[in-house]
């Protein structure tokens, strides 16, 4: 029996303001293209199907798009709810979907509520343990109101169901998949990932998922392996720049009578890379490395000693996708003598006041010309007073 174990769609996000849609509809077309030809009989998303608790119009018919085609070829599919999902919308219709062959867990009533699939001489019981937030869901698990406690409890749940089974079933073997969506001790994390620390500890144990056959993680962006088995599949798509240098895909997870036989990454590609430069305007711009770059979002960092004036039109000239542009000069920002309020103590006339500004606030001294405007303004201002 073959898994392939997702998460983190993140459907309807946009990049520094750029939709993702079209992105996100060719990952889907790459899902379905894997499902097809590695004949995957489950696809389980851990959580984050959503980039928002009110998905757009567009959003929702693109999901509805991947499992309807999901289905087309042959599989099964498994969704758990993640800390972007809304809980109670992503589960509407979950018991008819379920007839589909879409199943849905999204509710701390329901995680141990296991999806069985059937094997030769065996059986894989598929847990989906939505995200938990300890402070809406601590006292229904009985447990104290951080992660660790409510993702201890709840697993607790997963491990009586399934003892309960192979107690009732004893010459049938039952290997267990666990779907959560958490941030687990040892993992690596992105800047696209929303803390989950707030009011509680963030991370939980890694050993909480020590006996269970696989544990499919969702929540860290960067595809890892916490042990032979546990790992998060990361997300399919680059969600920021810290995510340029991931391999985005998942996992294909297979399963036998005896347990699981492999694990074997997969990837997918983007429409559209990511990449990070960092260097002067002058070698940004001539840097013979960089012609690839011209084609991907990019995220640039300069490190002139000031700030070039019109730094963002100028880098567009060559990587007309720059979408970050920061400022971080070469061995640190340049010395400042006094602070700003006591330059404008210093300053001699109203010239000086006016270009101080200038300077404090874009890290870049007035030009000539500037002064030069800067001088026939403070004139004319003069000119009109003295008139009045």
């Amino acid at each position: 029996m073959r898994f392939l174990h997702t998460s983190d769609w993140h459907l309807g996000r946009s990049f520094h303001g750029v939709g993702m849609l079209e992105a996100q509809r060719s990952f889907i077309d790459q899902l379905v293209e894997t499902v097809r030809n590695s004949a995957v009989d489950v696809v389980l998303v851990s959580g984050d199907v959503y980039d928002r608790a009110l998905p757009g119009v567009d959003v929702v018919r693109l999901l509805n798009e991947a499992l309807v085609r999901l289905r087309a070829v042959g599989a099964s599919v498994v969704i758990s709810s993640g800390n972007h999902d809304s809980a109670v919308r992503l589960g509407f219709g979950s018991g008819i979907m379920e007839r589909g062959g879409v199943h849905l867990r999204t509710t701390v009533s329901e995680l141990a509520r296991p999806v069985i699939f059937r094997g030769a001489a065996f059986e894989v019981a598929v847990y989906g343990v939505p995200y938990l937030e300890p402070r809406l869901c601590a006292q229904e698990l009985v447990a104290e109101p951080h992660h660790a406690a409510v993702t201890g409890s709840a697993l607790s749940r997963v491990r009586e169901d399934l003892a309960a089974r192979r107690q009732q079933c004893p010459d049938t073997v039952i290997h267990s998949i666990v779907m959560a969506h958490t941030f687990a001790s040892g993992g690596i994390t992105s800047e696209s990932e929303r803390d989950l620390s707030v009011g509680g500890v963030g991370a939980v144990p890694l050993d909480l998922f020590d006996d269970f056959s696989y544990s499919a993680l969702g929540h860290l962006h960067g595809q890892q392996r916490l042990s032979d088995s546990v790992r998060y599949s990361g997300s399919p798509l680059p969600y920021s720049f810290s995510e340029a240098r991931q391999i985005k895909g998942g996992y294909v997870v297979d399963v036998d009578h005896s347990g699981v036989t492999s694990v074997e990454p997969v990837s997918w590609s983007a429409l559209k890379p990511l990449a990070v430069l960092k260097g002067t305007l002058e070698d940004i711009l001539s840097n013979p490395d960089y012609v690839p770059e011209q084609e991907a979002y990019c995220q640039v960092t300069l490190t002139d000693r000031q700030r070039p004036a019109k730094a963002m039109e100028t880098v567009r000239t060559r990587f007309p996708d720059t979408l970050v542009l920061a400022f971080a000069p070469e061995g640190g920002a340049p010395a400042q003598q006094a602070t700003y309020s006591q330059k404008l103590a210093e300053a001699e006339n109203d010239l000086d006041v006016c270009c101080g500004f200038l300077e404090h606030v874009r890290s870049r001294e007035a030009s000539t010309e500037e002064a030069e405007t800067l001088t026939r303004v403070l004139e004319t201002v003069r000119s009109s007073e003295v008139g009045a």
